[in-house]
């Protein structure tokens, strides 16, 4: 089973290519994985594979990024952003004949913030995933079950400053992650509300990047923002 979900990689790399245009050196990018199946059973949720169309997405996005700076690939451990990450790099290789370094598995590029997923789940099939994650937003559910908002857009953001800070010379962190780890972020750090901004699409980025010793994010829908 599939949903849909808009395809943003047009977007994703039309505002990499703008930030390096403009000199930019060290680009730190969160990015939601390619099209995905799903499934009714949330046990299975961790290993749904990506759809026929979703693996030509990742594969095309590779090809065209830039040979310059290299890509670094991390990515969340579920079977879909490896995959995306995976086919990336397939496609980089192929269109540049350069091998990457392997990707890096990194837990908290996955939903590190529910800390309940059976109590999670369960609002979440009651409430629909738009009020769930208004009322996540807005502090109507309880820590116990899902970390607060603001917490978790301050983890992720340091994440990604922490990738700027070390990354090596003429390369570009590329980390694949899911669309609520992106949520949070465009809600209280580019001031996107979710209900206006819309559903995060597939291979949608927002991205990092350091600029006179000050550090940035932004997205296809914003300008940059100061951290």
């Amino acid at each position: 089973m599939s949903r849909t979900h808009t395809l943003k990689s047009d977007q994703t790399l039309g505002a990499i290519n703008s930030l390096l245009d403009q000199g930019i050196k060290k680009i730190s990018m969160l990015v939601r994985h390619s099209e995905r199946l799903f499934s009714t059973d949330a046990r299975m949720e961790p290993f749904m594979e990506l759809t026929k169309a979703g693996k030509t997405y990742a594969y095309d996005f590779g090809r065209a990024l830039r040979p310059e700076p290299v890509p670094m690939l991390s990515s969340s451990f579920m079977g879909r952003c490896i995959e995306t990450a995976y086919l990336i790099d397939k496609g980089f290789t192929h269109q540049h004949n350069q091998i990457l370094p392997h990707n890096t598995v990194d837990n908290r590029l996955a939903p590190f913030y529910i800390k309940d997923i059976d109590k999670a789940v369960e609002r979440i099939l009651v409430e629909g995933n738009d009020v769930f994650i208004r009322n996540w937003f807005d502090g109507r559910i309880d820590a116990g079950i899902i970390e607060n908002p603001k917490k978790t857009a301050d983890l992720i953001c340091d994440l990604m400053i922490g990738q700027l800070r070390t990354l090596p010379e003429n390369q570009m962190a590329v980390s694949i992650t899911h669309d609520w780890n992106i949520y949070p972020v465009k809600e209280f750090k580019l001031g996107l509300r979710h209900e206006e901004c819309g559903d995060v699409g597939y291979l949608e980025s927002i991205i990092f990047f350091e600029k006179n010793n000050r550090y940035f994010v932004t997205g296809f829908q914003t300008d940059p923002v100061i951290l």
